[in-house]
């Protein structure tokens, strides 16, 4: 029985999202798993990959990039931490997936984003960056990448468009998010955290400037569906309140 509280749009546009998320959910899973990589579907066309940094302190830490297809074109969002993982990841999109890597786009200087740059260059794949971002991680001696952006930078993947973003500062000054229009996307990052995380890493945090970029960053995509973090698990907008909140 309809809930007469509940208006007849209302209705339909809560069953839509609710289709949508089992969708999303029936799409998903692990599709790769060895020592150095996995690789998860969430979408479609999105997915997850995870490569391992070696600490000191936390041991083993995932760390987390997007895939996002469309037609035959690819873009990749953060290297996975090192060459050997980057070489699984290239050699799964372009052998089994038969895709054409078009671009990866390293969200800021750390090692979890750029850590197998290198093996991107040597395949002849184009990367982009932040200009801030390019600027750190000369600063220390990191394979740079190849392509700079002021502010914001728009890449085409078949048919569609990606949008990256700098919106301010929090774990990095030059952290920027990646936004799939098509897909109601976000790759948040290192910006973003999943649900019952800690702040973190802060070496080169902003704290007291984090929720105020989370908030522009929630006035700017109010549609997103599913947010990817650096770290942890994926969800929805949810994890935007949690990080915002974290950080006030």
């Amino acid at each position: 029985m309809q809930d007469p509280k509940m208006g007849g749009n209302q209705l339909l546009s809560a069953i839509s999202f609710l289709i949508s998320c089992l969708i999303s959910f029936s799409c998903a899973g692990q599709i790769y798993d060895t020592k150095n990589l996995k690789i998860e579907k969430i979408r479609e066309n999105v997915f997850q990959h995870i490569s391992f940094l070696k600490t000191e302190n936390f041991g083993d830490v995932p760390c987390n990039g997007m895939i996002y297809f469309d037609g035959k074109e690819t873009i990749v969002f953060d290297t996975p931490v090192n060459s050997q993982a980057s070489e699984e990841l290239i050699d799964w999109i372009e052998k089994e997936k038969d895709q054409k890597i078009k671009a990866v786009v390293v969200t800021h200087f750390h090692i979890d984003c750029l850590g197998g740059l290198a093996v991107f260059h040597e395949r002849g794949i184009a990367s982009y960056a932040h200009e801030l971002t390019v600027k750190l991680a000369a600063e220390k001696g990191e394979v740079l990448p190849q392509h700079k952006f002021k502010s914001e930078l728009q890449l085409s993947c078949g048919d569609e468009n990606t949008l990256i973003k700098h919106f301010g500062k929090g774990h990095t000054a030059d952290n920027v998010v990646a936004y799939i229009p098509s897909q109601n996307v976000l790759f948040g990052g290192c910006l973003i955290k999943e649900i019952g995380a800690g702040k973190g890493n802060l070496a080169d945090a902003s704290p007291l400037e984090w929720s105020q970029t989370v908030q522009k960053i929630k006035n700017a995509y109010p549609e997103v569906e599913l947010v990817i973090p650096g770290h942890g698990k994926p969800g929805d907008a949810q994890l935007l309140d949690y990080t915002l909140d974290l950080f006030e």
